[in-house]
Parts: C-alpha cells; sequence; structure tokens
C-alpha cells in the first residue's frame, strides 16, 4: 500500500470532513437551495461519503435517472458547493479569508458607486494585512485602491498618489526578499527529498555552490518575521544536508524562538510552526539532546490537543505523523525498541485511517522506522516485511533511503541465518547502491565484511568481527560517513554481536551512560 494513492478529487474531500463539517454541508444546502437538483447532490453526498474506495460505477447504478454526463456536472454542483459551505464555516478561522472576504466586500461597494465606502473596507483589509504579515494578499487590495483612485476623485489625489505609490514599492521589496528566501528554503527541502544527506565532496560543494548563488547577500540584516522565517529554513535543510547537526540545531532553535518572540503567529502560521518543532526533535534526536528532546516533545504533544489542531484535519494529520516520528526516534535513543513495537499498530490504523492525505515522503520514513524498530527487537521477520514494502515501491523519492532499506533488508537475511539468499542479495544491493553512487567507507567495509564471514564458523567469526567493527569505528567522526549511523546503528549491532548481547541492551547501556555524563 502506498500513500496518498491518486483518487477522485470529491471523493477525498468528503473523507477528508469532519462530523461538524458534513451537519454544517446540509444545513447550507438547505438554506441555499429548494430545488430539486439539490436533492441530488444531497444524495451523491451521501453515497459519496459510505464508500470505502471510490466506485464511480456502483454510484451511477445508485443514481437513478442520472445520465453520465449529467453526473459528471452533479459531482462538478457538490463539489463546488461543498467549498462555499467550508469557506462560511472557516472564515473566521482563516486570516486569508478574513482578509479576502474584505477584499470581496471592497469590490461589491465599488461596483455599487460607493467609492469612499470600499476605500475604507480596503483599509480594514490592508490593516488586517500588515499586522498579520500577509504580504502577498497587499498588491490585491492596493491595485483596486488604485482604480478607484484613478478613476474617481475621492480625497486629496496628490497626496494619496504618493502615499500609494510608496505603500506598493515598499510592498514589492518585501514580497521579493520573501520570494528569495522562500524558494531557496522550498529547493533545498526538495534536493534533499530527492537525494538525502550529501554522500561527498562533489554533493557538498554543489549544495554549497547552490545556497552562495541563491542567498540575498544582505539576507542577515532582514527583520521581518516571514524573511527570517525562511531564511532559518534554508539554513537548516543545507545543515542538514551537510550533515553538520551542530548547525542544523542552531537553526531549528532560531525558527522556533520566531515564534516565542511572537506567540500571535503560532495561529496564523500554524504549519510553519509544526514543522520548526520536527525540525527541532530531528536535531535534539541527531545529537541525542535527550532531555532537550523530552521536552520538545511535550511542547508538540501539548500543541497537538489543542483545538487550532484538532479542528483542522492539516494540522492534526502533520502533528500525527511528525508525533509518530519522534516517539519511535525516543525509543531508539533509550534502547527500548521491544516497547516500541507497541506504537506501531496503533500508527499503522491511524495510517490507515487517513492514507490519502499522508505524502509518500513521509510513508516511505515512518515504514523504515518500523522495520528499524523490528530490527532493534530481534524481530527480523517482521523487519523484512516493512522493508519489502519500501523495496517493492515505485516511487523515486529518497533514494537513500531506499538503498538504506535494502541494506538493513540484507542484515535481517543474515541475522535469520538465510545464507543461502546472501549472496544474490548482497551483489543485488551493492549494484543498487554503487549505481545510484551511495556507497561510503562504511557500505564498502560491511560487504567486504558480509562476503569473509559466510562461510565462518561461529568461532571463526568472533575476531572477525572485532576486526570489522575497528575498522568502521574511526570513522563516526567524519561527517561524510556519519548518514550510515543515522541511517543504521550499526555499531551498536556490531558491538552486540562482539559481546553477544542483544541490540537493545547495547543501546540502553550508551544512553545511561550520557545520562550520567
Amino acid at each position: 500500500m502506498m500513500s496518498n494513492r491518486q483518487a477522485d478529487v470529491l471523493f477525498m474531500l468528503i473523507k477528508s470532513l469532519e462530523k461538524a463539517e458534513k451537519r454544517h454541508f446540509k444545513l447550507y444546502i438547505n438554506r441555499s437551495s429548494a430545488r430539486a437538483g439539490e436533492l441530488k447532490v444531497v444524495r451523491l453526498f451521501d453515497l459519496i461519503d459510505k464508500q470505502r474506495e471510490y466506485n464511480e460505477d456502483s454510484l451511477l447504478k445508485r443514481m437513478l435517472g442520472v445520465t453520465k454526463s449529467q453526473f459528471a456536472n452533479l459531482k462538478t454542483h457538490l463539489y463546488r458547493e461543498i467549498l462555499a459551505s467550508l469557506r462560511l464555516l472557516k472564515r473566521s478561522d482563516s486570516i486569508d479569508l478574513e482578509i479576502n472576504e474584505l477584499f470581496d466586500y471592497a469590490h461589491i461597494l465599488y461596483k455599487k458607486g460607493l467609492y469612499l465606502a470600499s476605500l475604507r473596507m480596503l483599509e480594514k483589509a490592508k490593516e488586517l494585512a500588515r499586522n498579520y504579515d500577509k504580504i502577498n494578499i497587499i498588491p490585491q487590495l492596493l491595485s483596486l485602491e488604485k482604480r478607484i483612485e484613478g478613476l474617481h476623485i475621492t480625497r486629496q489625489v496628490e497626496f494619496r498618489v504618493d502615499e500609494i505609490a510608496r505603500e506598493s514599492a515598499a510592498v514589492i521589496d518585501q514580497i521579493r526578499r520573501v520570494g528569495q528566501l522562500s524558494n531557496l528554503a522550498l529547493k533545498l527541502f526538495s534536493w534533499f527529498v530527492q537525494h538525502g544527506h550529501a554522500r561527498d565532496q562533489s554533493d557538498e560543494t554543489a549544495v554549497r555552490s547552490f545556497l552562495q548563488e541563491h542567498l540575498p547577500t544582505d539576507a542577515w540584516s532582514y527583520t521581518g518575521f516571514y524573511e527570517r522565517l525562511y531564511l532559518y529554513q534554508s539554513l537548516s535543510w543545507f545543515s542538514f544536508i551537510r550533515q553538520d547537526f551542530v548547525q542544523y540545531y542552531r537553526y531549528a532553535q532560531k525558527w522556533v524562538s520566531l515564534f516565542t518572540e511572537e506567540p500571535a503567529r503560532i495561529r496564523t502560521e500554524t504549519g510553519h510552526y509544526i514543522k520548526g518543532l520536527h525540525t527541532l526533535l530531528n536535531a535534539q534526536f541527531d545529537l541525542r539532546h535527550h532531555r532537550a528532546f523530552r521536552d520538545t516533545l511535550h511542547r508538540l504533544e501539548a500543541l497537538s490537543q489543542t483545538p487550532r489542531i484538532l479542528q483542522n484535519d492539516n494540522f492534526r494529520i502533520q502533528c500525527f505523523v511528525y508525533l509518530s516520528t519522534a516517539r519511535i526516534n525516543g525509543h531508539f535513543m533509550d534502547g527500548s525498541f521491544k516497547q516500541g513495537m507497541k506504537l506501531i499498530p496503533q500508527i499503522e490504523a491511524e495510517l490507515d485511517s487517513v492514507e490519502l492525505f499522508i505524502d509518500s515522503h513521509r510513508w516511505l520514513v515512518l515504514n523504515y522506522k518500523f522495520a528499524m524498530l523490528c530490527f532493534g527487537s530481534g524481530e527480523y521477520g517482521r523487519c523484512i516485511d516493512y522493508l519489502r514494502r519500501i523495496i517493492d515501491s515505485t516511487t523515486n523519492l529518497r533514494y537513500d533511503l531506499q538503498c538504506y532499506a535494502r541494506l538493513l533488508h540484507l542484515l535481517a537475511h543474515y541475522e535469520l541465518g538465510n545464507d543461502s539468499l546472501m549472496e544474490s542479495l548482497s551483489k543485488s544491493t551493492y549494484r543498487f547502491m554503487a549505481r545510484l553512487k551511495n556507497l561510503t567507507a562504511i557500505e564498502e567495509a560491511m560487504f567486504r565484511f558480509l562476503r569473509r564471514s559466510l562461510p565462518l564458523s561461529p568461532r571463526q567469526l568472533q575476531p572477525e568481527l572485532v576486526k570489522f567493527l575497528e575498522e568502521i569505528k574511526y570513522l563516526e567522526k567524519d561527517r561524510f560517513q556519519t548518514r550510515a549511523f543515522a541511517y543504521l546503528d550499526v555499531i551498536s549491532w556490531l558491538e552486540s554481536k562482539v559481546q553477544r548481547k542483544p541490540m537493545a541492551d547495547i543501546v540502553r547501556a550508551k544512553y545511561l551512560s550520557s545520562k550520567r555524563a
């Protein structure tokens, strides 16, 4: 099962509705029209709402007297009516909708010839937009204001012309700055989703050149909320790609601190705040800052239970995915793999309920996390099952994750003693990683070890394990090699083999030792 699969847009919209939203739609339809055609709309709504998967043929059979062409029109009408209902319901929830509503009123007043009333409405809209830094909306408001002032004698023309011109120039300049930085943040995020971490100096040089080319030279002098937000996002992604986890942590902190400084922004930019907490959690996990990680996790958990989140599907699903990832990471940190296994059925049940709205990237990440929990718990068969989902998927995202899924898949078969499969699996995994230029010194060493170890007896194997451990341990401090340790704690795995202890015990001992330090 791949997440976010293609489905009918009307079906997806209806499946995203809460009970209150469905009830509001029914009331809206009954109020807005008493035409017979609206009864068909309500019937179609109810039929789609009852379907588990979209089936148009079944709907056509049950919509008696409706032809295929009429059905298409009916779907379009229903889609628009649901959106209109949601717009009415959600307008007080969104600053954007509130500003656009004021603009609509201003436009209506202008069309009625009430120029001064229209201008007053535009001033209200501009004030609201400025208060919340909704700068992308302001040019639209200024455009109508210019039209009114240019066609009609309303106020002190000379004064207003100069004022509007200055205002337009300032807004355009700010939009340019925000646009540059938001584009940079988006492109760096896209780079990571497609490629993962920088594999070598060549990758590092490429991503650094890209940053230098697109980062405004005066970016650090910008004081606006959005300029700083996208600057810190860009530098977070840049640091993460380079595996400079200290800098990654620094910029994640700055990102979240913006919302601490201006708490009102949590309401207007909730998605960015949730993503900031998620980024901070990842940075704290990478650096094994246990206490800070728990504090941030509690912060995100508390946020997830607020009405703002619970009443918004987008934010609720976003929190669910990030909390799931963080809770699993918490078990990775302290070695409580078996306790972490209890999370899997809960997360999978929730994933099934929101399957249509989970992007492929998050689906890949969560399945890899499940596999790691299973591996750390010694449940290698279940580990393989989750890895097969990734290996058998057709996505072109996160080639690094796809490579490590195959490597972990190889190790799980090794642990199960499936010697007959090891040679062919080892060759195919090596070819896959080599083709994608995803082989580091650690992976090369792993393949050499696996080839050497297969024919050895348990007594002969022990010195080979020690030799392999010594071979890779010094690579821990090499930034381009840390990627392997981030995806697969191969050192703890090797130490468990050398010491003949469960991997969970090794990780747990390291956790307790770091707490005492």
